[in-house]
């Protein structure tokens, strides 16, 4: 069974940073691309990064600049490495995978940015 678990969420001030961690187990990690992906209140999914097998990076104009997409093959980890934060960041984060034709996510953890 694929399993995501995201942690490292938390409030945080305009122009602070955080990094969101997410674990996988339940699939060979080191052969899918996995993503982030992002909702904010009373909005829609939004795609925010992808990291592929090979380590090939690409991300969402809004966050260009500002986040980090990294993983860690030999922990089945993947990373959000998120600086410059601003309000409009505010949302529950989710990592995701597809594998075998099925998408799973994980529970999210929620990103706050306010003073």
């Amino acid at each position: 069974e694929v399993q995501l678990v995201e942690s490292g969420g938390g409030l945080v001030q305009p122009g602070g940073s955080l990094r969101l961690s997410c674990a996988a187990s339940g699939f060979i990690f080191q052969l899918y691309s996995m993503k982030w992906v992002r909702q904010a209140p009373d909005k829609g999914l939004e795609w925010v990064s992808e990291i592929t097998n090979g380590g090939s990076t690409t991300y969402a104009d809004s966050v260009k600049g500002r986040f980090t997409i990294s993983r860690d093959n030999a922990k089945n980890t993947l990373y959000l490495q998120m600086n410059s934060l601003k309000p409009e960041d505010t949302a529950v984060y989710y990592c995701a995978v597809r594998v075998r034709g099925t998408s799973t996510q994980g529970q999210g953890t929620q990103v706050t940015v306010s003073s």
